[in-house]
């Protein structure tokens, strides 16, 4: 059990029951190595964990050495990756605003026509906007389609990545919808502000969706990099093991845990990221009685995306969870063990609001590792693309211990190497044809090719970009091999059933059709 506060540092032990916290502020390089011979964890000032404990597997002890090494080299590159990546910025928005290219930046500079981009301007947009310019909604893809909702949240999770003037015009001017709040949000563990989000609303009057979208990890921010890579975590009572990091940036108090409530008496306060949304949806929500809201993330926002219901439920949020539409999240990495699913399954499987969309080969979504060293696992309904853009939809019922997902689920194997560098160049390939067979709005820029290159050598992180799960939403001709449902007797035996369906879908609307229908018969069962 834990103490009252761990070195001022964990959070109160109020609200777990056991806890292993990564200090790389506090150990020094002989701790971090004194981890790969030492299983006595809680001597070592690198780590906060109750007294005692011990780690007497070598892989886990060796995985909390990466994530120790990580974060200490993350910070300690912190300020140059900063400035590298404001340059990078300017030097990308400069070339788009000049036609593209670096040919057109030397003809108008020569004319005298350059333009210079503006910081402050509405189309300044982030290296993750400028890898896929596209800001319009699918008009193919109408209100009311089972795959509106999937559609919009990929759009609203990229955009997510872009400063306030950016996303309010978008959502605005583009959109016709209204942007209700725009968030710049702390991490009391961090001390900085690591965590963005927005909400908006279908309409300005008589709206009937809001959908939060948290920001994913920025290229160049390494403290966002550092909360990929902690791989601490808490055990709350009930629920089971969370990811320490994620839950640190939307909103862990450092010296209080989750209080349902914040105290309201220092209005100078930073904003929190779970804390500030649900004030804003409680607010939305009792203005527009019929409407009900859906959260969406890319990345570490897709993290942030499914955490947020987790502590609603955590909270009683009963009446707030009730007019939940869904949670669509889109290369999300792992975020507790199986406990975690099975208390969230209570609240997001009956019947499924929770779609975690996976493009081919993006490593984010098979870390952290699902193996006996870090215990992570998904849960939930899994949308896998394939580098074809056809899919299978995968239904899990977490009950034992036995979850489908996506195919090479750690990512890292010998077997898996050369496949999957074929497969990227494959990617490099298409992003020359695409546009022949999809049309001009799939056209793939110099920036976008230049990262398939780059996917030669690093295969798994071009697949990671929002652009291919815009097209995997846009282009989702699925041909769904295979659907999997493992159901839980309402009993408390140890039993479950498998029930295995495999049709063949003519798109995306048409799988998440098939999911509600199958589900139906499975209640009438």
């Amino acid at each position: 059990m834990a103490g009252a506060d761990v070195g001022g540092d964990a959070a109160s032990s109020s609200f777990y029951s056991d806890f292993m916290v990564l200090r790389p502020d506090k150990g020094g390089f002989y701790d971090m190595f004194h981890l790969l011979w030492s299983c006595k964890v809680a001597e070592n000032a690198a780590v906060d964990c109750p007294a005692g404990t011990e780690i007497a597997d070598r892989r886990r002890r060796w995985a909390v050495f990466v994530s120790l090494v990580a974060q200490v080299l993350l910070l300690w590159v912190k300020k140059p990756v900063t400035l590298l990546g404001k340059v990078t910025e300017y030097w990308m928005n400069l070339l788009d605003e000049n036609g593209g290219g670096v040919l057109m930046v030397l003809v108008r500079a020569l004319q005298g026509k350059l333009k210079f981009p503006d910081r402050s301007s509405p189309s300044y947009r982030s290296c993750i906007g400028l890898f896929d310019t596209r800001v319009e909604l699918d008009k193919e893809i109408k209100h009311g389609d089972s795959n509106y909702h999937a559609a919009l949240s990929i759009m609203a999770a990229k955009i997510a990545y872009e400063n306030e003037l950016v996303i309010k015009n978008v959502v605005e001017r583009h959109w016709k919808m209204k942007l209700l709040a725009c968030y710049n949000c702390w991490n009391d563990f961090q001390g900085d502000y690591t965590t963005q989000a927005f909400v908006l609303a279908d309409k300005a009057v008589d709206a009937t969706l809001a959908v939060v979208a948290f920001g994913g990890t920025r290229p160049f921010d390494t403290e966002q990099w550092c909360i990929d890579v902690d791989i601490s975590w808490y055990e709350i009572p009930g629920i089971g093991k969370i990811h320490g990091g994620f839950m640190k940036a939307l909103g862990l108090q450092r010296h209080g845990g989750w209080p349902k409530d914040l105290d309201d008496g220092d209005h100078r306060k930073p904003p929190f990221a779970y804390y500030a949304i649900r004030e804003t949806l409680r607010s939305f929500l009792s203005e527009n009685a019929g409407a009900r809201f859906a959260v969406a993330g890319h990345s570490l926002g897709g993290a942030l995306a499914v955490l947020f219901p987790t502590i609603l439920a955590l909270h009683g949020e009963e009446d707030v969870l009730a007019r939940l539409e869904g949670v669509y999240t889109f290369g999300q990495p792992r975020v507790g063990d199986e406990e975690v699913g099975r208390f969230m399954g209570r609240y997001l499987d009956r019947p499924s609001r929770y779609f975690r969309f996976v493009y081919c080969n993006d490593i984010v979504p098979r870390v952290p590792y699902d193996d006996s060293a870090l215990q992570f696992k998904h849960f939930g309904t899994c949308l896998y693309f394939d580098s074809l853009y056809q899919g299978r939809v995968i239904l899990s019922r977490q009950v034992k211990q036995v979850v489908h997902e996506e195919p090479n689920k750690n990512y890292f194997s010998l077997l898996t190497v050369a496949p999957k560098v074929v497969n990227a160049a494959w990617e490099l390939a298409r992003s020359f044809l695409i546009v022949y067979v999809a049309g001009p709005e799939y056209t793939e820029g110099w920036l976008m090719r230049l990262a398939r290159v780059a996917g030669l050598v690093l295969p798994g992180l071009p697949p990671h970009s929002p652009r291919d799960y815009v097209n995997s939403t846009r282009l989702g001709a699925v041909k769904t091999q295979e659907m999997v449902i493992l159901i839980a007797e309402a009993d408390d035996k140890d039993r479950s059933n498998e029930l295995f369906v495999a049709r063949k879908c003519c798109s995306l609307q048409d799988s998440i059709s098939m999911i509600a229908n199958v589900q139906g018969k499975i209640q009438d069962m």
